[in-house]
């Protein structure tokens, strides 16, 4: 097997309909704990870092600094690219950004964040602030033979 291939997956197996596309994507929502976020300064610098994250059912919610590039590109941006996976098994999330600073953040996320993950930022330093990435396209796909089908959704709704 190829080195970062997913195993039992096959580019001669028939592409995945949009439906086990969708429960995929959710799946690895609730499961991975790490995710690639990717922003842009005002300058169109861009920035990559991975971050831990957690699933709401609506919302991907992640925390960083506002001191840090990534904090402040997700701030003053508002928008933001998650992805998962490697380059055979890829989930892209294109979300709109909102910042919630200091104790502004909706108690229910924070904990649920600190279950997932094990550490509360609340508890740590003040400059970290939580962000939550409402998604407004989603693209999944298994090599080339699923490249068609792949947008799960547009303008935040699901075709599925």
């Amino acid at each position: 097997m190829r080195a970062g291939s997913v195993p039992g997956m096959k580019i001669t197996e028939p592409p995945r309909t949009t439906e086990q596309r969708k429960r995929d994507v959710l799946a690895r929502l609730e499961r991975e704990l790490d995710v690639w976020v990717a922003s842009a300064g005002s300058d169109g610098l861009p920035c990559l870092v991975a971050l831990w994250f957690v699933w709401d059912g609506e919302a991907v919610w992640v925390s960083t600094r506002l001191t840090n590039p990534t904090g402040r590109n997700l701030r003053d941006g508002g928008r933001a690219r998650l992805a998962f996976g490697d380059t055979q098994d890829v989930v892209l999330l294109d979300g709109k950004v909102r910042t919630f600073e200091g104790r502004d953040v909706p108690g229910s996320a924070a904990d649920a964040f600190a279950a997932k993950t094990g550490w509360d930022p609340r508890a740590d330093s003040a400059s970290y602030a939580f962000f939550r990435i409402l998604p407004y396209a989603v693209q999944a796909w298994h090599g080339e033979h699923e490249l068609r089908g792949r947008h799960l959704m547009r303008d935040g709704v699901w075709v599925a």
